[in-house]
Order: C-alpha cells, then structure tokens, then sequence
C-alpha cells in the first residue's frame, strides 16, 4: 500500500479501479476527500509524475487533468496519459482512451476507434466498457444497432454491479428496448441502482413513484403505496443535488403545484433556472 504523506491513499484509487466499477465522479469524490488545498494537489501531481511505473497511477495522472483537480484542465495530456495507460493493457485505461475518442477529449473524434476499445476493454471485464459497448449498440455507435446486443451486454454490466449498466438495463425494460416492456422489473432496477447513489437511477425511482409506474413492488414489500408524491419529491431533489436537470424540472414542478412539498413559488422560480442553466 502506498500512502503519499498528504493523505491520499493509493491503494484506494487501485480497488477502485479493480472493482472494474470505477467511475470520473468516483475518482473527483475520493480526490476531493483526501486534498484539502492546492499545495497537496501539486505534491501528489508531482509525485504521480515520477512513480510512472504502475498503470493505475498513470490514470490517475489522466484523470487530474482530464477533470482538473488542483490543475488546470489539460485534455491532451489526459488523453496522452490514458494511452500510456492503455498501452499496458489496463482495461480502465483502455476504456477512457475510447472514451477520449468518443467524445473528443484531446483528440478528434473517431467513433470507430472509440467502439473498438470499448470492444477491447470488455473483453478484459471491464464493467465500465461492457456497459458502454451496450450503449454503442444501442445507438449506432462506430457499429449498426442491434438492441438485442445492447440487452445483453447492458445485462452482464448489471450483473458486474456496475450501476450504470443496471440503470441502462432497467431503462431497457422500461421501454422494451431489446427485450418486452417490464415496468415492474424496471421499478425494481431504478431501486436498486438508485441505492447506489446514481443519480439517472434517483431521477428514474422518482418518475416511478411520481406517476405509479411498477410500485407494486412496494405493497409486497411493505413499501410505501403505488404512488408516492413525497417519495417522488425526495428522489427528484437528491438527483437534482447531483446536477440532473430533468431532475431540477421536476422538483421545480412539484414546487409549483405543491405535489409532494409545500408550494413554494421562490424554489421553484430556483430550480427551474437551474434546470435551464
């Protein structure tokens, strides 16, 4: 275990990433808990900079310039340092290099190239690839559709815990999308991916509890009622905390009608411009 004098745990960064779960906000959250001001960001950056010799640490590297931890924003080193990474066959290296060329991050876009790494980093079980190769799928990315694929793929990142292939597999059975309607099974993946603190899971639970939409679930479970105006309110807040925006519209809509809080004109005149922002 390497623990750098401030404070910043290594061997944290590594179960993240062995966890084949990890994602940018997991990283800025575990960042963010253990740097307290810049002179330590500077340090660490500096320390990461001549202990190149363990692939996690080069993500790492990627990852404070990438989302501008203490630093400047650098996306061309970022990429540079996710191909290194990559290089030596770290999945997680290999699936934000595909992530760069998806969406531009320091080099132009190349859906093909971006497709085959996700390819390649699936292929090592990386969760976070397995996911996303279902997303390429399921939209035509570098690839033809095929949304039996993205079904699949999305079933075995969920079945990883990866919590966005469990929110992406219930997105799937809300719209039958490579597999029939299940608004029940649907309900009960937006739960779970919700626990998770993943907030498209949060915004989802709330729509279901707003409008009713597989909560059977609760009554056999001693869980609330079909429809939970006030349960709806508190999802749609945590995923609006979380930057949601479609979540900040519903909780500026619940403000202005009085559904599941107090009306407060004030709050939702708040989230309404934030929503938009």
């Amino acid at each position: 275990m390497i623990i750098i004098k401030e404070n910043i745990n290594i061997k944290d960064f590594h179960l993240y990433n062995c966890n084949k779960n990890i994602q940018s906000s997991s990283i800025q959250h575990l960042i963010s808990n253990t740097i307290k001001n810049p002179k330590k960001v500077i340090k660490i950056n500096n320390f990461l900079l001549d202990n190149q010799n363990d692939s996690n640490l080069i993500i790492l590297l990627g990852k404070l310039n990438h989302l501008g931890i203490g630093i400047s924003i650098d996306e061309q080193k970022a990429f540079e340092f996710y191909q290194k990474a990559a290089d030596l066959g770290n999945s997680y290296g290999i699936y934000n290099l595909a992530d760069c060329y998806c969406n531009g991050i320091g080099t132009s876009v190349d859906k093909q190239k971006a497709f085959e790494l996700f390819q390649k980093a699936a292929d090592l079980g990386n969760s976070s690839g397995i996911n996303q190769l279902g997303y390429c799928y399921q939209h035509g990315i570098g690839t033809s559709i095929d949304k039996q694929k993205a079904f699949e793929l999305f079933q075995k990142a969920a079945d990883l815990g990866n919590s966005y292939g469990i929110y992406n597999l219930g997105y799937c059975y809300s719209h039958g999308i490579g597999t029939s309607i299940d608004k029940q099974k649907a309900f009960e993946l937006f739960q779970k991916v919700a626990d998770l603190r993943n907030s498209y899971g949060m915004y989802n639970l709330g729509y279901c509890y707003s409008h009713g939409i597989g909560t059977r679930y609760c009554y056999s479970h001693g869980i609330g009622t079909s429809i939970d105006k006030q349960k709806a309110f508190e999802l749609f807040q945590k995923a609006a905390d979380l930057g949601i925006s479609i979540a900040q519209y519903n909780l500026a809509s619940m403000y202005e009608n009085g559904n599941g809080i107090k009306q407060d004109n004030n709050q939702a005149i708040y989230w309404y411009k934030k929503s938009a922002e």
